[in-house]
């Protein structure tokens, strides 16, 4: 079995524990998203930017954010995911949009160099940052967020795949983990939720 053909079911995983974790929570905004508010901790990282530059969290306070780990040579999930954002991000309006950075988080730094994850990101819009770190970075990060990658065996050219998750976490201006999004989710559903999201936030 492939590490592809695993994804689905490390996603399955994480969201099955995430929804026992938060079944005693409600009287809460109607969410199509998991509400993972007080479940998972403040956005902090120590990264680089898809310009080579050094970047923490503290970089994007003020603004609503979606974060994605994924990888610039991902044959479906990753292109697949950031246009389905690019999409619900197109159901707010203009105004609306300038506040929201979608932060794409590449997990094979030793492909994805800042030049290729520029060009990767700019094919997704204005607000899309690209960035990536070093392995310790990466590891810190993930195990923050309880998510996991590894790296397939290279073929005879040294393409590899890489296993990461398929969510899409969504922090407040505050830096506040506040919404896990799946694959699961449609268009609109996630329009919605940022609708919601950003009205409570008001």
């Amino acid at each position: 079995m492939t590490l592809h053909k695993i994804l689905p079911r490390v996603l399955l995983a994480v969201g099955i524990s995430l929804g026992l974790a938060l079944s005693g929570c409600s009287g809460g905004p109607d969410y199509t998203a998991h509400d993972i508010t007080g479940v998972m901790p403040d956005l902090e990282f120590n990264l680089t930017n898809e310009k080579g530059e050094a970047v923490t969290a503290d970089d994007y306070d003020g603004r609503l954010k979606l974060l994605f780990f994924g990888y610039t040579n991902c044959p479906d999930i990753c292109p697949a995911t950031m246009a389905r954002i690019r999409a619900a991000l197109g159901g707010l309006d203009a105004d609306t949009r300038d506040d929201i950075d979608v932060l794409f988080l590449s997990v094979d730094p030793e492909r994805d160099t800042p030049e290729r994850l520029q060009r990767f990101t700019s094919s997704f819009g204005d607000g899309v940052v690209g960035l990536t770190g070093t392995q310790e970075q990466l590891k810190a990060l993930s195990k923050r967020y309880r998510v996991t990658y590894g790296y397939g065996e290279p073929n005879d050219n040294g393409f590899y795949l890489v296993s990461h998750s398929s969510a899409i976490f969504v922090f407040g201006p505050d830096d506040r983990a506040r919404l896990l999004i799946n694959q699961q989710q449609s268009v609109d559903e996630i329009t919605a939720d940022l609708k919601t999201l950003l009205g409570q936030l008001d």
